[in-house]
């Protein structure tokens, strides 16, 4: 095959379009891969609106192909590829650097002034170098992306479920960065939205005894605390502040980690409440999209030693690693649901991933 269909949006101002273009050749160490799923972020619709008028960020340049988290199996590699061949059945890690900075050489690649997340946006101006050697998303059949992006997906792993990976290793890379396990309590602040799901999904799977979940919708908290009701507690923040409940479900000394992973627009005071929560050493990692300014109290910090880490992103090789949780069982993702849409059908998907009756549990996914 030498062309493609890609659902390109070619202004700001329009819908996705399904243009057929030439399908790529991928040379040196890169890789072809054809598009099986890919999943919907929930804020795409705000980030295509903002993206005129964000010069402190870059994005793909018109026409672009969009498409955060694509999944397929391996169409093709470079003649520098020497361990993946086709056939393989892979998550495409969309973080792209540099390559030959001191951070990429020190494999922190989302320390690169380059880094961007492909098909979606950078968080700096010059993340636009990389878009521009890698403009493909995953709205498209077919795509190019380094070998070092590929996460090899195990036989019990859907090309759906692993659509979902972005978020769930964005969860599981906070909750790395915390030493989050069987010693520690953890709440889930934003528990119910995209990222909070899969964090209560990762903690399940790292063998945290204790997850307090922390959000308002209480249909969703109580469909999450039946995955594991010896294991997970709920709170709404319709009943109050969570900061006392925190205590008393932790013997009185508060979580030892704080995943905050509250949508756009939430109140910075939900954010303080869980944070005043924590127990003495207790770490604060944030990777949801409340940007509000946060009043501190630097000597609460220092005489608590309360830790404020910030988290973006994952590694593929944390990816690997929910890979081999995913092919051992540990990490369960059956909870998810999957609505699934066509390439013609982007912009209708990207309205269902901002109607979800069931947040966070949904996937939303194109099926190129």
């Amino acid at each position: 095959m030498t062309t493609m269909a890609a659902a390109r949006l070619h202004s700001s101002n329009e819908p996705f379009q399904v243009d057929t273009i030439d399908v790529p050749e991928p040379t040196g160490s890169d890789v072809l891969v054809r598009v099986r799923a890919c999943g919907i972020v929930p804020n795409l619709k705000n980030v295509l609106a903002a993206a005129d008028f964000l010069p402190e960020l870059a994005f793909p340049e018109y026409p672009a192909i969009y498409g955060l988290d694509p999944a397929g199996e391996i169409a093709a590699v470079g003649p520098d590829v020497l361990e993946l061949t086709p056939g393989q059945r892979v998550y495409v890690n969309p973080g792209r650097s540099c390559g030959s900075c001191k951070h990429c050489r020190g494999a922190r690649p989302q320390l690169c002034t380059s880094y961007g997340l492909g098909g979606y946006h950078g968080f700096t101006p010059q993340a636009q170098r990389v878009f521009q050697r890698y403009p493909w998303g995953g709205f498209a059949e077919y795509m190019i992306a380094p070998a070092d992006s590929m996460v090899i997906l195990p036989d019990n792993v859907s090309y759906n479920e692993a659509a979902r990976f972005g978020y769930l290793g964005t969860a599981y890379g906070a909750l790395d960065r915390a030493d989050a396990g069987p010693t520690t309590t953890v709440l889930i602040n934003g528990a119910t939205g995209t990222l909070g799901v899969g964090a209560i999904l990762l903690a399940l799977a790292m063998g945290v005894p204790k997850i307090l979940a922390v959000a308002r919708n209480e249909k969703i908290l109580a469909t999450l605390q039946a995955l594991a009701p010896n294991r997970i507690v709920t709170h709404s923040n319709d009943d109050g502040p969570c900061t006392d409940w925190a205590r008393d479900q932790s013997d009185g000394l508060g979580p030892d980690i704080v995943i905050d992973a509250l949508g756009p627009g939430s109140p910075p005071e939900a954010t303080l409440d869980a944070l005043k929560s924590l127990a003495r050493g207790g770490k604060l990692v944030m990777i949801g999209g409340g940007f509000d300014a946060l009043p501190i109290e630097p000597p609460w910090f220092m005489v608590n030693q309360i830790s404020y880490i910030g988290s973006l992103w994952f590694t593929t090789a944390q990816g690997e690693v929910m890979s081999r949780m995913a092919a051992a069982g540990t990490l369960d993702l059956s909870p998810l649901t999957h609505q699934t849409f066509t390439l013609d059908q982007v912009d209708k998907a990207i309205e269902a991933a901002c109607n979800r009756e069931l947040g966070g549990l949904v996937n939303v996914v194109v099926t190129p």
